[in-house]
């Protein structure tokens, strides 16, 4: 089989795509990988190395959800309809909504990572203001969900929130993102401290929520960039920021042994996004075993279920006095830590969602095959 697969080097699609093009490969499967955004570094594309049968095509296009990724979504169809016609992939797995619409005769799958419409309504709480790139965007995303024969998403919410935002696809389901727990170390001694990843200026991240309390441990708040190249040298990019009882280390962006280092040593990681239609860092931060503070949003409750620390959404002092109560009782820490990691191996690893795609893959394919 051969599945064309697409990508994004700017947001964390690109750790989806690692476990998801690796556990193809590694079960035999020819894929032809095309990244949009920005060209990754050597760093970022070391995984691919020792993978047999793997084709990549790095480009350079804009997403569809920036402002001027119009003309560039034009652009990158006639060079995906192109590729498409030369390779001829069994299976297009499209992790941008709009490329359902390709005009090529090949079973596709469209997976909702996140949408423009969505992220602002949770964010803002209202409808963007419309504009011709919007209704641009709106009418491109829903032919696209139309053409789809089927459209996946990491959560029901996610799922349910694309049947308000557009419309309902002929055909859906929720597959949910995994990694592979030997990344990460969950047997390092802990220390008592918070880590939380996203840009501090991000509102739907929203980790601004930690620096309006003191708190009784540490906090370490890590830029949620692209990852950096590994350094020839030490780097030193945090910031240590000592207000009155305030105690927060703000990083740059971190490679990936840095940011599965940080994982290991924390005690607690605090989800605090408002709008997460799954949180890979989240998952990272459980396979390292952490104990999850989240915020109490529907997504969120839909992954951890009780295996989490919920506090009320958006509070910054309920946030405070969740992370006191854990400090307070290191054995609820602890056993909280233990749920999170044991939900994480049970339900989140790449291979039961590798294993979830191929299935669908051979759905898609078959009634192709027989029809021909």
């Amino acid at each position: 089989m051969r599945v064309l697969v697409t990508t994004d080097t700017l947001s964390g699609v690109w750790t989806y795509t690692q476990e998801l093009v690796t556990g193809l490969a590694n079960r035999g499967v020819q894929v032809t990988l095309v990244s949009f955004g920005d060209i990754p570094l050597p760093d970022r594309t070391a995984w691919m190395e020792d993978l047999s049968g793997l084709d990549y095509r790095p480009t350079a296009f804009r997403l569809d959800w920036m402002q001027e990724g119009e003309q560039d979504f034009r652009d990158s169809s006639g060079y995906l309809t192109a590729l498409i016609r030369e390779i001829r992939p069994d299976i297009l797995h499209l992790n941008q909504l709009c490329y359902g619409i390709l005009p090529v005769d090949v079973p596709r799958l469209a997976v909702a990572h996140g949408d423009f419409i969505s992220w602002w309504l949770s964010v803002h709480g209202s409808q963007p203001k419309e504009s011709r790139w919007l209704r641009w965007y709106r009418d491109t995303v829903t032919a696209g969900l139309l053409r789809a024969d089927c459209v996946v998403a990491p959560s029901l919410w996610m799922l349910d929130t694309l049947h308000r935002c557009y419309i309902r696809p002929r055909r859906d389901a929720v597959i949910y993102n995994g990694r592979n727990p030997a990344y990460f170390n969950p047997y390092v001694d802990k220390e008592e401290s918070v880590l939380a990843v996203g840009r501090l200026w991000d509102a739907a991240k929203q980790v601004s929520l930690l620096t309006q309390h003191a708190h009784p441990v540490p906090l370490c708040i890590v830029g949620q960039d692209a990852p950096t190249a590994e350094p020839r040298l030490p780097i030193r990019t945090d910031v240590k920021v000592d207000v009155d009882d305030l105690r927060v280390a703000v990083r740059g962006p971190q490679t990936d042994a840095q940011l599965r280092m940080l994982y290991s040593r924390a005690s607690i990681y605090a989800a605090t996004s408002r709008y997460e239609p799954f949180s890979m860092a989240a998952l990272e931060a459980a396979l390292s075993r952490c104990a999850i503070v989240a915020n109490d949003i529907p997504s969120l409750r839909e992954i951890w279920g009780e295996a989490a620390v919920y506090f009320r959404a958006n509070d910054s002092a309920s946030l405070a006095c969740a992370i006191q109560r854990l400090h307070d009782q290191p054995e609820l820490c602890r056993m909280h830590a233990l749920r999170a990691y044991q939900r994480a191996r049970e339900c989140f690893t790449s291979r039961r969602m590798v294993d979830e795609y191929l299935r669908l893959y051979h759905s898609l394919a078959k009634p192709r095959v027989a029809a021909a």
